[in-house]
């Protein structure tokens, strides 16, 4: 069984007393719960329970389990804790007399719907919890679990267990789509936000699963749609994609923020899978559609290890990838077979002449993805 890292972090945080709860948020079906059942057997002092199925006597449940955790001087872990109506205003209302009677308590929660679970992180709970983020699966754990080449992960890499099927692409794109992908939209999405169309919203999303990696106006998606909407209505679908850990939406860099925001989108897939059940092997088959595979790979890892990610374009010029950290500016360009002219990174350096340059190509992935600080030297 392979341990991913936020179990790794879990057992680190609590070998001593943790003052926070531990927030863990991520996709479905990419170990979260077996995660944290891995963290329970080593430490041997949690208590788990999962809110899925919880009907009635919503609140009284959840009291009762943070008491059982009190009695017995054990860390609490509650799964789908986004399922409880009001749940941050009743963790809060505990914890908060926990502490007012100084007893111990220690928490975990976990959920899969950023949209529901952040609402509830902001509204009640600012300065009580520590949020730890579960990606999809990496190439490296990929490669680890089933010996998957980079070709087979830009095609059908993010979800484990959906790797005994990729023998047979026909079962492995309609489970993709009707375990994961409507139940994600269903589920994470629609239980929790109202959209005009359910058809047209689901349809939204296969059209820009075409597009990995790709910078395209707002119109041109709205007249995919075809719907009578407007812009508002692309960027609403948008952003509710983004809540369900879908795909990521950057902005154009710009020292005007007003620039940032009026630029056209450029799409990022969390992981290949999503454009992998529509396009198949023309992925690895042909050069561009592979470059844009590659370089969403580099971007989901540069948008996992730094807080904010954009693009960069200047006429004709463009940088795949532009961050900061540490008030340093980073420029990113991904190496995968395109062809690309040097006078991109000479144009960006001529508008940030303090900025760092760097190139990611297939061959210096492996060691790109196992620590992206060290590879950029910082």
């Amino acid at each position: 069984m392979i341990t991913r890292d936020f179990t790794t972090k879990l057992i680190e945080r609590f070998s001593n007393p943790c003052e926070k709860i531990q927030v863990i948020l991520g996709p479905r079906q990419v170990g979260k719960t077996t995660g944290v059942l891995e963290f329970a057997h080593k430490v041997e002092r949690a208590l788990y329970f999962t809110a899925d199925g919880v009907l009635s006597e919503q609140r009284a449940w959840v009291e009762n389990c943070f008491q059982q955790a009190i009695r017995e001087n054990k860390i609490l872990i509650i799964d789908e804790i986004q399922k409880i109506v009001n749940w941050s205003e009743t963790v809060k209302r505990i914890w908060d007399q926990s502490k007012v009677e100084k007893k111990s308590l220690e928490c975990i929660l976990l959920g899969s719907s950023s949209l529901e679970i952040n609402r509830g992180l902001t509204e009640s709970l600012l300065g009580r919890y520590e949020l730890i983020s579960v990606p999809h699966w990496s190439y490296s754990e990929s490669k680890e679990l089933s010996g998957m080449s980079i070709d087979d992960y830009l095609v059908f890499g993010g979800y484990p267990g959906s790797y005994e099927f990729i023998k047979d692409f026909e079962r492995w794109s309609q489970y993709l789509t009707t375990s994961i992908v409507d139940n994600v939209i269903t589920k994470d999405i629609l239980l929790y936000q109202a959209v005009r169309s359910v058809s047209l919203f689901k349809q939204a999303f296969d059209i820009i699963s075409h597009y990995p990696s790709h910078e395209i106006s707002y119109n041109k998606l709205l007249g995919q749609i075809q719907d009578k909407g407007n812009i508002d209505l692309v960027k609403h679908y948008l952003n509710l994609y983004q809540g369900a850990f879908l795909i990521d939406v950057l902005e154009k860099y710009s020292v005007k923020p007003i620039k940032r925001k009026t630029s056209s989108p450029k799409i990022l897939h969390h992981c290949p899978a999503f454009y992998g059940r529509l396009l198949g092997q023309r992925i690895v088959n042909e050069a561009e559609l592979k470059g844009h595979a590659f370089e969403t790979l580099v971007g989901n890892i540069l948008k996992n290890n730094f807080d904010k990610l954009y693009y960069w374009r200047d006429g004709n010029h463009e940088v795949d990838f532009v961050f900061k950290y540490l008030g340093q500016e980073y420029g990113v360009e991904v190496k995968s077979g395109r062809r690309k002219s040097e006078k991109s990174r000479d144009k960006f350096l001529k508008h940030f002449p303090d900025a760092k340059y760097f190139w990611v190509n297939i061959n210096d992935f492996e060691k790109f993805e196992n620590d992206p600080k060290k590879f950029f030297c910082i």
